[in-house]
């Protein structure tokens, strides 16, 4: 299966801010973006540079892309669906990707970043309605029961995830039980839920062109 490879934290770089991809990494003064808030490379330190319409459209369409560690194949298919169904696409477009169950199970706090969850969920530690799913992208829908499978509960990087999301607080479209290391998903998240940084108006202007 295809992935990025690309180094975690030139990718917050390169977008200007945290995208919260190394875990607890992200909430220490070691973020990258604390230390270089500047984008990598031999020209990352020059200012002054206006992007145009397209560029700043591309850019945002990037910077949801690596949040949520999605591939430009994949990620169009996810938009078409959201364009499918009715509604706000925009809206449509970031309920498609929180409904994905590597998501679902960081948010859920199973995983410190997306890219652990997303090893989490391969490796078949994760329960939906009480079978194993092996599936990143498979779509978590309202009323689905979420659970790290019996043997995975004595890991210890789990049981690190839950203890610091828990402390965090988790997001009210999600139900949590830390200590059974199960939650339920409980509706899809409005977008006054979602994070203000992102803005999917641009993503859609790009690919309505």
């Amino acid at each position: 299966m295809a992935r990025n490879l690309d180094a975690k934290c030139r990718q917050c770089r390169r977008e200007g801010e945290k995208l919260f991809l190394k875990g607890e990494k992200c909430f220490t003064d070691k973020c990258a973006i604390e230390r270089r808030s500047y984008a990598p490379g031999q020209h990352g330190q020059k200012s002054g540079s206006r992007l145009s319409d397209f560029g700043k459209q591309l850019r945002e369409k990037q910077k949801l892309r690596r949040t949520y560690g999605i591939l430009e194949r994949q990620f169009r298919k996810i938009y078409a669906e959201a364009d499918r169904r009715k509604g706000v696409t925009g809206e449509n477009l970031l309920q498609e990707l929180e409904s994905r169950l590597d998501t679902v199970a960081y948010r859920m706090g199973f995983g410190v970043s997306r890219t652990e969850a997303r090893q989490i969920v391969r490796h078949n530690a994760i329960l939906v309605n009480g079978k194993r799913v092996n599936v990143p992208s498979y779509r978590v829908r309202p009323g689905d029961l979420i659970e790290v499978a019996e043997k995975a509960k004595a890991q210890l990087r789990i049981k690190a995830a839950v203890e610091a999301a828990e402390s965090r607080g988790f997001p009210d479209w999600i139900e949590v039980d830390a200590k059974a290391m199960k939650g339920k998903f409980k509706v899809l998240p409005q977008r006054t839920e979602l994070p203000s940084n992102i803005n999917e108006s641009l993503v859609v202007e790009l690919y309505s062109k």
